[in-house]
Parts: structure tokens; sequence; C-alpha cells
């Protein structure tokens, strides 16, 4: 059986928790090696997102020590999901299986055992779910199931409290290749490919060092990047609310008409003022709405290359 695996983990500013990540990964990858579960030649592949630290130097140090590190450097900062990308497409004609984690040791690495037993079995992709949220604050778990929720609303097919801790078969790989959009939303794209696919439940645990790259803001983007790159319900939508408010405003005339010939005063010109704002408001949110996909199609028609790059270690 072809059993060769390389871990793909994108790296930005991760000095502070990068050499508990490779310790880790490295006894993991040997077990496994161990078992005769992957072959020897199996890899950690860390791509290195542009971070302004001494992250790189890291990566470099490791595959300088062991065989078993590799590593990718984008020419500069592309976000999370080029990185990732750039990795996968790295480990593409390298590995017969790969699988993605985030740097933060957050993602439970005895899942990787389950994965690679599940692609054993016939899975082209295997996704790491989380079985609860317990050590989320409040806060942080109504805003990450809101987000899951509000994306499958919008018609984006994601896997429920899935991010990007999965393992992907050299096929899999194959089909992802051809998507060639600029604001790919990886997760989205997935569940799209078709394959047979199997799911391993696993806990998330706390952040080992340093601090989230996804905040709020961030994790807003890339709820807007998922919609708007995988649905057009945002469209339809404006479409049925313009409909609503022609509705709307035929019944507002008739009842002011039907006043006026009572000998009533219309509308008084407080609730003239709102409605006009309040249409002013969604005329605005509805071309904004229609600009970003229309901004997207530009970015789109340009053929902008998504990343590049700049050094590579480790895998010659």
């Amino acid at each position: 059986m072809n059993n060769t695996l390389y871990i793909v983990v994108p790296c930005y500013n991760e000095e502070e928790v990068l050499g508990e990540t490779a310790s880790r990964l490295k006894v993991k990858m040997h077990s496994l090696i161990t078992e005769d579960k992957i072959s020897r030649d199996s890899r950690i592949l860390f791509v290195n997102d542009g971070s302004k630290d001494g992250t790189w130097a890291m990566i470099r140090d490791l595959c300088a020590a062991d065989r078993l590190f590799a590593g990718v450097s984008l020419s500069r900062n592309r976000g999370h999901q080029n990185a990732l990308l750039a990795g996968l497409m790295t480990a593409r004609g390298r590995a017969d299986m790969v699988i993605s984690m985030d740097a933060d040791l957050q993602d439970d690495i005895n899942a990787v055992d389950q994965m690679i037993d599940e692609y054993s079995g016939g899975a082209d992709v295997v996704y790491g779910v989380r079985n609860k949220r317990d050590k989320d604050t409040f806060f942080k778990r109504f805003t990450a199931e809101g987000y899951y929720r509000l994306l499958n609303t919008m018609g984006c097919q994601v896997v429920f409290n899935h991010a990007d801790y999965r393992l992907l078969s050299a096929q899999a790989l194959d089909a992802l290749s051809e998507y060639g959009e600029q604001n790919m939303f990886i997760r989205g794209i997935i569940p799209m490919l078709g394959y047979q696919t199997s799911t391993v439940m696993y806990e998330r645990g706390e952040r080992f060092a340093g601090e989230s790259k996804y905040p709020l803001k961030k994790m807003l983007r890339l709820a807007f990047d998922g919609i708007f790159s995988l649905s057009l319900k945002p469209v339809k939508l404006i479409t049925w609310l313009g409909v609503t408010l022609l509705v709307l405003a035929a019944a507002l005339l008739v009842y002011s008409v039907v006043r006026l010939c009572m000998g009533h005063t219309i509308l008084d010109w407080k609730i003239v003022t709102i409605s006009v704002w309040g249409v002013g408001g969604l005329i605005l949110i509805a071309l904004g709405i229609i600009g970003e996909y229309i901004g997207r199609a530009y970015l789109e028609l340009k053929g902008r290359p998504r990343y590049h790059i700049g050094e590579t270690v480790g895998l010659e």
C-alpha cells in the first residue's frame, strides 16, 4: 500500500510554539513509522507565511538537523488559506496522503492515527471534527457555531465544527489543484470534490503558547470569503427584499390615499423620513454586496498567482 504521509503546517509568527510543535510531531511520526503505518519518506512540511519573527530561521534549523522536516517560505504574507494551499500543492506528487493542521498544538495529533486508518479503509477525505467546545468562552462558542450555521444557511456546504484539520488522499489533492479561483475557501471546496469521506472526532486543546491568529475580525473576513466564494444567495436575497419593499410601498400608498379621501392628513413627515433612510440604507447594502461579487470577479479575470514561493528547504 502507498503510505507516504506529509503533514502540512502553515506558520505565521509561531516562534513561541514551533519548537514544541516540531518535537511532538516528530515523536508522532516516528511512532507511525515504527508501526509501519507510514513510509520513511514521510515528512513534516512547515509553510512560512511571511512571518516577521524568527519562524523561518527555526524551520531552516529543524530541516538542517533532521531530514524528517521540510520547509516552504512564501515571498510575503498571503494569509492562512493561501499558505495552506501552497503547502498542499507542494506535497502533491510527493505524498500519498496529506494531513493539514495548525501550528498552535490545539488540534489533537493523536487523531492522526485514526485518520490514517480511515484512509487505509478507502476514504479520500477524512475530516477532523471537534466533539465539544467546553473550553471556549460563551462568546467564542456562540460566534463559532453561528459561523457554521450561517455558512450552511447561505448555501455553503461546510462540515460543522471542522476547520482545516483533515486528511486528503493524492487523488483528492489532484482534484483540489483544478480549482483555480483567487479567493479559495478550502474548507468549502473540499466537500465539493465528491470523493469518499469519513470523520474523526477529537477534543481541541488549549493553545500551547503565543496568541491566536484568528481574532474576530479575521473570522468575519473568512466567513464573508466563504459566502461570496460559494454562494449566490446574498444576491437572491436582495431581489426578494426589493420585491418585499415594493409591495410594502404599494400598500402604504393605498393606505395614504384612503386616509386622504376620508379627510385625514397623510402620514407624518417623521415616518416618511424613516422610510427614506431605511430604503436608502438597504440600497447601499445591496450595492455593497453586488460590488463584492463584481470586485471578486474582477480579481479572477486578472488571473494573478495566489502566492509565490521564495525558498524551500528539505525537499531535495
